[in-house]
């Protein structure tokens, strides 16, 4: 059956048990896919028929649909034409794992991120009013996503407006960890009401057409029939704010689901239907472990077992450290918004439950909650990828940086992370950090300088970020680890003709780049450990003395280490200086493996020493 699908007018054609059919030849498709590539597993499996009704019922790219986060459109991508394609998936060169308008103009909306996809489908319905089309506009998105900030955001404007809209929640009672707040309580409420009463679009047209009473008839049923749900359902939120509430519906029953879908378009303003789904559903071992297949990499099918041993990395050494620290000190507290896992919070979490605090998929909160703490004197510790860092930029001026609170800011994922692509690559942040008055910003070069700094972070007493990359540490093992000092460099390697200037995971390179060139350079090599405030003295005694220097860094060419070097180099007033910056240039990071990418961009070793 998958063979016979090119195009969403394929699927229209089949009757119902050749759609279920369907489904099955999808999810084993997607499994031996993603057990070869690696990419988001289980979200993929719980939305196989709930994206076949999407669209057996609607005409794409007329209809414009957009997917939450995104990570779970593989179902989408291989009925929109990409089947073949998607053997290439977060492969460098092939299709993303997350929609892309430039692929296919069935993906309306580029997306990564979590809760923005009720404001850009709202945005997407009022521009088709404006210009008098008929088009459908629909969001998808999970109910873990509903905890952003934005997402509610956009459902008070969405209902207000009676926009003819469609909301499709997918409710699987997961993100990435296991849901909590006040949403999910709700939600769990909803779930278990099957008994609530679903729209009949048939009787009320029925009753609008008798003269004289029908209408006053239609007014006084619906307002019976609210009262019973309110009585049923406790809490009628979105009815409340203004939308038609269909569901709850299995999420697996293609029937039904249509049914839903074919009502909602009949309907004028905004719908939500509550779809209930099962995250990694037809694969046993992922419907167990839907938090281990979120994101996967390269598996064995039969057993579930990463085909690689995954081995200590960056956010485990952080997680071990902070559990080490908060036994000393029992005002250091941990926040995390929905990533206990990713970031390594999981022992933390464990052995400290009333000082872990999960706030759900909320960034912006999680900082001003952290703001709000360290006001009272508690050391708030929140770790969050790099490129979900920019959802909080304002907390992180106006809540702690200016008020000088001391928060330790861990950014996960700094750099280059690799397949996810432009969207998850963490190469802004210290762009966007460095200029912010009051911060302390910080790198290591390895494990061990990491648990230095965190140390060093928990008792400094003012605002500080620490940014470490995905993965382990380079090849390049670190004898000397002197005392972490506010604002103090390390100088690691002793020259005459070279000053190499490098932060965070760079600085092993620039070790290796400097024994490679040493029969004719003589490599000084700096360990600049502090973006942010800069050790001038150390660095400047350095290139006065070199008088050529180069800087190597992971993140954006602009407003970084190199702009730094820059900056000190003009203000300074030093003459006669060769000066080249090694980062990565001012665009959107592709997606492909990180030793691909830095070979493209030619910050890899080889690439650095055939410029010198």
């Amino acid at each position: 059956m998958l063979e016979k699908i090119n195009s969403p007018e394929d699927v229209k054609k089949l009757n119902i048990e050749e759609k279920k059919q369907l489904a099955e030849e999808i999810r084993k498709y997607i499994i031996e896919i993603v057990s070869e590539n690696g990419g988001h597993l289980a979200s993929n499996l719980g939305v196989v028929e709930l994206t076949i009704a999407l669209h057996s019922v609607f005409d794409l790219p007329k209809d414009k649909i957009v997917w939450d986060v995104g990570h779970q459109t593989y179902v989408h991508k291989i009925i929109t034409g990409r089947r073949e394609q998607l053997k290439t998936i977060r492969k460098l060169d092939g299709i993303a794992g997350f929609p892309k308008t430039k692929e296919s103009e069935t993906d309306c909306f580029n997306t990564g991120h979590s809760s923005t996809s009720i404001s850009a489908a709202l945005g997407m319905a009022r521009a088709r009013d404006i210009e008098g089309k008929d088009n459908s506009v629909l969001a998808v998105i999970g109910d873990g996503a509903l905890t952003g900030g934005m997402a509610l955001e956009a459902l008070n404007d969405a209902g207000w407006s009676q926009t003819k809209l469609t909301v499709i929640l997918n409710d699987n009672e997961m993100s990435i960890s296991k849901n909590i707040g006040g949403v999910n309580m709700l939600l769990s409420k909803l779930r278990t009401k099957r008994t609530y009463t679903k729209s009949n679009i048939s009787v009320k047209n029925f009753i609008n057409k008798i003269p004289i009473v029908g209408k006053p008839i239609v007014k006084v049923v619906q307002r019976i029939k609210r009262s019973i749900k309110q009585l049923i359902i406790p809490k009628m939120f979105f009815e409340d704010i203004g939308f038609r509430y269909l569901g709850p519906v299995d999420g697996h029953d293609i029937q039904e689901l249509e049914r839903m879908l074919k009502i909602s378009k009949q309907l004028d303003g905004p719908v939500l239907i509550h779809v209930l789904t099962k995250k990694g559903k037809g694969y046993k071992i992922a419907e167990e472990n839907p938090d281990r297949f979120h994101a996967t990499g390269p598996f064995d099918i039969d057993t579930g077992k990463p085909k690689q041993e995954k081995k200590k990395d960056y956010s485990k050494v952080f997680g071990d450290k902070l559990v080490e620290l908060a036994k000393k000190n029992d005002r250091i507290v941990a926040i995390t918004a929905s990533m206990k896992d990713g970031t390594g919070l999981t022992k933390f979490a464990q052995e400290f439950p009333k000082r872990f605090f999960d706030i759900g998929i909320a960034e912006q909160h999680a900082l001003g909650l952290a703001a709000g703490m360290a006001k009272e004197g508690i050391i708030p510790v929140v770790p969050i990828y790099a490129s979900f860092y920019q959802r909080a930029y304002d907390q992180m001026i106006h809540d702690i940086a200016m008020q000088n609170l001391p928060v330790v800011m861990c950014a996960d994922r700094a750099g280059v992370v690799g397949a996810d692509g432009e969207t998850h690559q963490g190469t802004l942040d210290m762009a966007f950090s460095r200029l912010v008055p009051n911060l302390t910003i910080m790198a290591p070069k390895d494990f061990k300088e990491l648990e230095d700094m965190l140390e060093f972070a928990v008792n400094l007493n003012k605002p500080v970020i620490i940014r470490y990359p995905r993965g382990g540490e380079f090849k390049e093992k670190f004898e000397q680890h002197k005392r972490i000092e506010e604002g103090k460099a390390e100088t690691l390697r002793e020259g005459k003709n070279l000053t190499i200037v490098a932060i965070g995971k760079t600085v092993a390179r620039a070790m290796e780049i400097a024994k490679d060139i040493e029969e004719n350079i003589d490599a000084e090599v700096i360990n600049c450990r502090f973006l942010k405030p800069l050790d001038k003295a150390t660095i400047v005694k350095s290139i006065k003395k070199t008088k050529n220097v180069i800087t190597i860094e992971d993140g954006t060419v602009i407003n970084g280490l190199g702009t730094a070097i820059k900056e000190l180099i003009v203000d300074e007033n030093l003459q006669d200086i060769k000066l080249k910056t090694y980062a990565y240039p001012d665009e959107y990071i592709k997606h492909g493996t990180v030793e691909e990418l830095e070979k493209i961009y030619h910050i890899d070793k080889e690439s650095i020493k055939n410029k010198l």
